[in-house]
């Protein structure tokens, strides 16, 4: 059983000091452009799990209240990670469990712009990241319980952004079909790459 307790503000209190000082020292180190806090690096021991959730909406929530503070929601999700299905806050000297209802962040914008390589969708998240959607930050589409289409971008490292509906039409209206492995699909480019969406058919005969 994961071990509970760290639900007090002196515990949050303290890993949001920590979570400042390994900002500090991702600035330091690279002190060009939005520097992240080197995560992947750090193996703490477990501390617990903290009673902080990231719902569906992207809402982070402590102890059942909205987190109001968007530059403290921005300093936690750069110290998030996710291993083995579940996401953690992660500092040099410790590691704490957080609940996420769907995905950690939210895709909020799009712009379309062009480069060498053709169209490229850019993504900015509900957390002020901005994301080229390319090989390395793919987008990928998931039937939900609905039954519609939910699309997600890779941000980094496991960790994933869930677009809006509004961005979900958007992209069906820039959507185009093609044959991939003798399939007809209909889907998105970014990058040079191509994300399938659906079966073309099953995309017209829902229009």
């Amino acid at each position: 059983m994961a071990k509970q307790g760290r639900t007090s503000n002196q515990s949050l209190d303290g890993l949001t000091a920590a979570a400042k000082d390994a900002e500090k020292q991702a600035v330091e180190t690279t002190p060009v452009g939005k520097a992240l806090p080197p995560v992947h690096l750090w193996n703490p021991p477990f501390c617990g799990d903290l009673d902080m959730r990231i719902a569906g909406d992207g809402t982070w929530f402590y102890m059942g209240t909205p987190i109001g503070r968007p530059a403290l929601v921005r300093l936690f999700s750069t110290i998030l990670k996710r291993e083995n299905g579940k996401h953690f806050l992660v500092t040099p000297v410790e590691k704490v469990g957080i609940r996420v209802d769907d995905a950690p962040f939210v895709a909020v914008e799009m712009q379309r712009e062009r480069d060498e390589r053709g169209p490229l969708l850019r993504f900015r998240t509900n957390v002020d990241d901005w994301v080229d959607c390319d090989g390395d930050h793919r987008l990928r589409f998931e039937i939900s319980a609905a039954g519609g289409l939910t699309p997600y971008l890779h941000v980094r490292a496991d960790l994933w952004a869930k677009l809006t509906r509004a961005l979900y039409y958007d992209l069906v209206d820039i959507g185009e079909e093609r044959m991939i492995d003798g399939r007809e699909m209909f889907g998105i480019e970014s990058a040079g790459e191509f994300f399938p969406m659906a079966d073309a058919l099953e995309v017209r005969a829902a229009l």
